[in-house]
C-alpha cells in the first residue's frame, strides 16, 4: 500500500491558500501534520501529533489567547478561526510563544469541508510501507499536486472534478478565476444551477463525447464570469471526471495538447485513488468483522482500527424499506447502501483519524473513538444529526446508536445494542419524528419488539381477558378491545379516552363496563392491567392487521 506525499502546514496553506486560509500570525511549519482535530470546549476531544486544530465558534481576540495557551505543550501546529481576526500585542505575543501558526478561514467556507481537504491532502491509511509510488512523477492518487501541476503547464487555475460535477482537488491560483469558481471550491461542488445549465445546454453531452478541450462560453449575465476549457477525464470507455480550466483567452495548441496528456494521467491517477479507496474500505471491513466476531485477534483488529485503551461509539445506519420487492429494488437499494457507505466514511473521516466504517449486509457500521462517556456520546448523536443532514437520501435513513465498548470485549455489545436501536427505528419510521436515537432511548421498544419476535416463534395465542374480547369483537362486530385498549393507555383517564375515539364519555363508561363484564377482568387489579397491556402490545406488533 503507498503513502501519499509528506503534508505538512507549508502545504496545507499553499494549496488552500488564497481562496480558503490566510496565514494571519506565525510561520507555517514544516513539520508532518499528524491529523485534523476539532476544538470544542464542552469536549475533551481527541488531539493527534502536529495537529492542525479547527476551532469552530472561536474569533474574539482573547478567546484566541486563551485557546493558545491551552494549546501549548500539546504539539499542535496550527489554529484555524475565523476571519477576519483582530491582531492584538497579547496575541502577536502568544503565537510566539508557543509557536503555534495562527490561520484565518475565510467567510462563506465550511469548516466541514475544510477538514476534509486537509485530510484529502494527507495520508491516513491503516496499513502501508516506506515506499513512495508515483506516477507521471506525481505521487500516486495526489491530485492537488496534479491540479498544481497541470497549471504550471497551461498556466490557469483548474479544477479536477468526478462524474457528480464534485471537486476532488484544485490548483493554486484560483483568486485569478471568477465569483463562480470560488462559489464552487469552496462548496467543494459545482453549483446545480451551473450543472442544470450544462445539462439543458447539451454541453456536458458534448464535453463527455469529445476526446479533447472543449470550449464554453460563460453566461452572457454573469459580469465576472471567465470562459472556461473542459476535457473529459477518460479510462476506456469509462468517463471517470473531468478538468475545467478558467480561462481570459483561448489556449493555444501547445497548452491544449498539455490539458489532453495532463487529463490521461488524471485517468491514472483517479483509477489508482479508487483503487485505493475500495481496498482500504475492505481492509476496514475485514477488520471490523475480526473485531465483532470476538476471540484472539479481536484486539489486535480493534487496535489497528481505533488504537489501544480508547472507548469507543458504536453506529449502525440503514435505509427504511418502500416499494415493492422485486429485482429491480433491489439492485437501486443495493446501489443506495453503497453510496451511503461511502458518504458516511467520509463523514466520520473529518471526525477522528482511526474511524472505522464498514458495510456488512444491509447495515453500515461506524465505529468512533471517544473520550468521556455520556458527554462523548452525546457529540457521537450530533455527528449522526450531520450526516443525515448533509446526505441526499437523509430521509430515508435512520441511525442507530449503541453503547460505548469500552474495551475489545465489550464491541459485540455495543455492534448488538447499535443493531437494536436501529431497528426500533426503521420498524416505526414515519410514524416518529426521529431517525437517530440510542439504545438507551429505545430500550423498551426494542425489548418489546424481541419479546413479539418470541411470540411469533413459539406460536402463543392471546389468552384470559384479551383472548375474550378478541373473539366477542370478532363475532359481533363490536369495539370492546379498542375501548380497553384506550383506558389502559390513557391511564384511566376517561375524557382523554373517549377523546381518542371520538366518543362521548358516557359511552365510553358503558363501553368500558361491557368490555371488563365480557373479558372478565378487574380493572383495580395492577397485575391484570399489566397483563393486558403485555397481551395487546403483542397483539397489535404481531397480528397482520395490528389485532383489528
Amino acid at each position: 500500500m503507498k503513502m501519499s506525499a509528506r503534508t505538512d502546514l507549508v502545504r496545507v496553506t499553499t494549496d488552500l491558500g488564497a481562496t480558503l486560509l490566510e496565514v494571519v500570525l506565525g510561520q507555517p511549519s514544516t513539520v508532518e501534520l499528524g491529523g485534523v482535530a476539532f476544538y470544542d470546549p464542552f469536549d475533551a476531544a481527541y488531539l493527534p501529533s502536529a495537529a492542525l486544530v479547527l476551532a469552530v465558534g472561536i474569533n474574539s481576540s482573547d478567546d484566541v489567547c486563551s485557546l493558545l495557551t491551552s494549546l501549548r505543550g500539546t504539539g499542535a501546529v496550527g489554529l484555524v478561526v475565523r476571519s477576519p481576526v483582530r491582531v492584538t500585542d497579547q496575541l502577536r505575543q502568544m503565537v510566539q510563544q508557543t509557536g503555534i501558526t495562527l490561520i484565518g478561514l475565510v467567510p462563506g467556507a465550511s469548516w466541514t469541508q475544510l477538514a476534509a481537504m486537509v485530510r484529502s491532502l494527507m495520508s491516513e491509511e491503516i496499513v502501508g510501507d516506506d515506499r513512495q509510488e508515483t506516477l507521471g512523477g506525481i505521487p500516486t492518487g495526489d491530485l492537488f499536486a496534479l491540479a498544481n501541476a497541470i497549471t504550471a503547464l497551461i498556466d490557469v487555475p483548474v479544477t479536477i472534478e468526478d462524474r457528480s460535477s464534485r471537486v476532488l482537488a484544485f490548483s493554486s491560483r484560483q483568486h485569478e478565476a471568477d465569483s463562480s469558481r470560488v462559489e464552487t471550491i469552496l462548496g467543494r461542488q459545482v453549483p446545480e444551477r451551473f450543472t442544470r445549465d450544462l445539462v439543458d445546454k447539451g454541453i456536458l453531452n458534448e464535453l463527455y463525447a469529445s476526446p479533447g478541450p472543449v470550449w464554453i462560453d460563460p453566461e452572457p449575465a454573469a459580469d465576472d464570469q471567465l470562459p472556461r476549457v473542459a476535457i473529459a477525464v477518460r479510462a476506456g470507455n469509462e468517463v471517470l471526471g473531468s478538468i475545467w480550466a478558467a480561462v481570459k483567452e483561448p489556449l493555444n495548441d501547445d497548452r491544449l495538447t498539455a490539458l489532453t496528456d495532463a487529463a490521461k494521467l488524471v485517468a491514472l491517477h483517479m483509477m489508482r485513488h479508487r483503487a485505493d479507496f475500495d481496498n482500504a474500505l475492505r481492509l476496514r471491513a475485514d477488520l471490523l468483522t475480526s473485531a465483532l466476531r470476538g476471540g484472539p485477534g479481536s484486539r489486535g483488529a480493534l487496535a489497528r482500527l481505533v488504537g489501544h485503551g480508547e472507548m469507543s461509539a458504536f453506529l449502525a445506519v440503514g435505509l427504511a424499506r418502500s416499494g415493492p420487492e422485486s429485482v429491480d429494488h433491489h439492485v437501486s437499494r443495493t446501489g443506495e447502501l453503497e453510496r451511503l457507505a461511502s458518504a458516511f466514511a467520509m463523514h466520520l473521516s473529518v471526525v477522528h483519524p482511526r474511524c472505522a466504517v464498514a458495510q456488512l449486509g444491509e447495515t453500515c457500521y461506524g465505529m468512533i473513538p471517544i473520550t468521556d462517556g455520556t458527554r462523548g456520546l452525546d457529540s457521537v448523536v450530533r455527528i449522526a444529526h450531520e450526516f443525515l443532514g448533509r446526505v441526499t437520501n437523509g430521509d430515508k435513513t435512520a441511525i442507530g446508536v449503541g453503547s460505548i465498548a469500552r474495551s475489545s470485549s465489550q464491541l459485540s455489545t455495543a455492534q448488538a445494542s447499535a443493531d437494536r436501536a436501529l431497528r426500533v427505528l426503521l420498524d416505526s419510521f414515519g410514524k416518529f419524528d426521529r431517525n437517530v436515537a440510542t439504545f438507551d432511548e429505545v430500550h423498551s421498544e426494542a425489548l418489546m419488539l424481541e419479546l413479539c419476535d418470541q411470540v411469533k416463534e413459539s406460536g402463543d395465542r392471546p389468552t384470559g381477558p384479551v383472548a375474550r374480547l378478541l373473539e366477542h369483537d370478532h363475532n359481533r362486530d363490536t369495539r370492546l378491545l379498542e375501548t380497553l385498549e384506550a383506558w389502559l393507555n390513557s391511564f384511566g383517564d376517561i375524557p382523554t379516552a373517549a377523546a381518542s375515539l371520538i366518543v362521548h364519555a358516557n359511552t365510553f363508561r358503558y363501553r368500558l363496563k361491557r368490555a371488563a363484564e365480557v373479558g372478565g377482568i378487574d380493572l383495580g387489579d395492577p397485575d391484570q392491567r399489566f397483563s393486558a397491556m403485555l397481551q395487546l402490545r403483542i397483539v397489535r406488533g404481531t397480528e397482520p392487521d395490528g389485532g383489528r
